[in-house]
């Protein structure tokens, strides 16, 4: 089996890597695996540095905009595992039009070549921005798409393509949702290794407005089991919300990562709201429970100091991220 791993040098993509390459993934042991990767400033060689020479890894640096390059790198492959996306909300504010050409014109050319080239399976990774904001309960895969921002707009696009090659063409194409991911290697522009690695650094974390914005938390090696799955055993056509079962207020979150670097409210520092910022997350994933039997393996608890402790271990992998072009 070949797998192509789009992004597979970010934050995500290079967990989901490393673990099929270190046999994590039964359904997927022995696959020779490429990762398309256009190396921007959140894919990493680096990420990928601990399965680096690993038989059946193969690195292709390439746009997925490029349709030759993506023609070229696919041709023979059985099963597409799309991540790459731009993903960042605050940069897709200042600066959209990197969002929509790489999230909704990249997958269309993924998807393309993709049918073309008789793919078995398409992947497409998502979130649960698309579905907007919700006050009470939670978003089953049938609730209706009200991105908020460009960032989640461009995501909601990038699905409805997705959506669109398994209904007009038969491609066999599986989407998921998940809920905000935290565990090692994150790029520490997100909020957790951003807090975290400012607190180390004894400096203080910008909470946004009132910081009682609500997130479900999901450990990134829970979310690329899901993922795992829902490529081995979904449904053609079909979309599986992959939550943590984790919700926090910002401002919970912010308390527990001040408890596990030692310090206190003095290092909180109040900013404006983000705009447009959705005030609540949740997704139900009552479907990929029963259908496919995936549960959150990690405690946020046991998560979330693991991870504190990561980034505390290796200044080497986030020093340079924050002295260049780190926010």
């Amino acid at each position: 089996m070949r797998l192509v791993v789009t992004g597979g040098a970010g934050f995500i993509g290079s967990h989901f890597v490393r673990t099929v390459l270190d046999g994590g993934y039964p359904p997927f042991a022995g696959a020779e695996v490429t990762v398309l990767d256009a190396f921007t400033y959140a894919g990493r060689s680096e990420n990928l540095a601990p399965v680096a020479g690993a038989a059946g890894l193969t690195v292709e640096r390439a746009d997925i905009r490029d349709a030759d390059r993506v023609a070229e790198i696919i041709r023979g492959s059985d099963t597409v595992i799309h991540f790459a996306a731009e993903t960042h909300v605050d940069r897709s504010i200042t600066g959209a039009a990197d969002f929509v050409t790489t999230n909704v014109v990249g997958t269309q050319v993924l998807l393309q070549a993709a049918l073309d080239l008789g793919v078995s399976r398409f992947v497409h990774v998502s979130t649960d921005e698309v579905y907007g904001s919700i006050d009470s309960g939670s978003w089953p895969e049938t609730d209706p798409l009200e991105p908020n921002s460009p960032y989640s707009a461009a995501k909601a696009g990038s699905d409805l393509l997705a959506r669109s090659y398994h209904r007009t063409h038969g491609l066999d194409v599986v989407i998921t949702r998940c809920s905000n991911n935290y565990g090692p290697y994150q790029f520490p522009e997100k909020v957790i290794p951003l807090f975290v690695t400012n607190l180390l650094d004894g400096r203080k974390v910008p909470l946004y407005g009132d910081g009682l914005n609500v997130r479900d938390w999901l450990h990134v090696d829970d979310h690329c089991h899901g993922i795992a799955l829902a490529a081995a055993k979904g449904r053609a056509g079909e979309i599986y919300n992959i939550g943590g079962g984790t919700e926090l207020t910002n401002r919970e979150l912010t308390d527990r990562l001040l408890a596990a670097v030692g310090v206190g409210d003095e290092m909180i520092e109040r900013v404006p709201d983000r705009k447009g910022h959705d005030r609540r997350y949740s997704v139900d994933w009552t479907k990929i429970r029963d259908e496919l039997g995936y549960e959150p393996r990690h405690s946020f608890g046991d998560g979330l100091a693991e991870t504190v402790a990561w980034y505390r271990d290796n200044r080497s992998w986030w020093e340079p991220l924050k002295n260049g072009d780190g926010r």
